[in-house]
C-alpha cells in the first residue's frame, strides 16, 4: 500500500493534482510512426512514368493514333445506326475526352520538364566544377612554366659560355700585345 501511495505522489504535478489522462513521452526514444491518410508512393517511379508519357506525347506516333481515334469516333457517331451512336453530332463526349487528356498531359509534361531541368542543373554544376579545376590546373602549370623560364634564364647556355670564352681569349690576346712575353730565363722564382 505504501508503494502505491508513493507512485501516486510521483504522478502528481507541482500543485498536488494527479495527472490523469496525460501520456508521458520519453525524449530519449523515438516515437512510433503515425498512420498516414494518403498512400505512400515512390516519387522517382512516378517521375519516370511521367517522363515516358511525356516522351510518347511528343512523338508523331501519338499524333497518328490520336488522329485515327478521333476519325473513327466521328465516323462511327455519324454513320452508325441511331441506336449504336454514343455521342451525337456536337460530339460533347469527344470534347470532354480531349479536355481530360489535355488536363492530364500538361502536368505530366511539366513534371518531366522539371525533372529534366534538375538533371541539367546537376550536369551544369558538375561541368562548372570541372571547368574550375581545369582553370586551376592551367594556372598552376602556367606558373610552373614561368618559374622554369626564369630559372633557365639564369642557367649558362652553350652559346653564352662560347661568347664568354671568346671574350676572354680576345682579352688575353690584347694583353699579350700590350705586355709582350719576356724571355723564360728572367722570370722570378716566386712566380711559379
Amino acid at each position: 500500500m505504501a508503494a502505491a501511495e508513493r507512485e501516486r505522489e510521483r504522478d502528481k504535478d507541482g500543485r498536488g493534482r494527479e495527472r490523469e489522462g496525460r501520456v508521458r513521452f520519453r525524449l530519449d526514444q523515438p516515437r512510433a510512426p503515425r498512420r498516414k491518410l494518403l498512400p505512400d508512393y515512390d516519387p522517382e517511379a512516378f517521375g519516370r512514368l511521367s517522363e515516358r508519357i511525356a516522351r510518347f506525347l511528343g512523338t508523331g506516333r501519338f499524333i497518328v493514333w490520336m488522329t485515327v481515334v478521333i476519325i473513327m469516333w466521328v465516323v462511327w457517331n455519324v454513320s452508325a445506326p441511331a441506336g449504336l451512336r454514343f455521342d451525337q453530332y456536337p460530339f460533347i463526349f469527344l470534347t470532354l475526352m480531349l479536355s481530360l487528356q489535355a488536363s492530364y498531359a500538361a502536368p505530366l509534361i511539366l513534371l518531366a520538364q522539371n525533372r529534366q531541368d534538375d538533371r541539367d542543373r546537376v550536369t551544369h554544376e558538375q561541368d562548372r566544377k570541372s571547368n574550375e579545376r581545369s582553370i586551376a590546373d592551367t594556372e598552376y602549370l602556367t606558373r610552373e612554366i614561368a618559374s622554369l623560364r626564369l630559372g633557365l634564364g639564369e642557367v649558362a647556355t652553350r652559346d653564352w659560355i662560347r661568347s664568354e670564352l671568346q671574350d676572354l681569349v680576345k682579352e688575353l690576346e690584347e694583353q699579350r700585345e700590350v705586355f709582350p712575353s719576356e724571355s723564360a730565363g728572367s722570370r722570378d722564382a716566386g712566380d711559379r
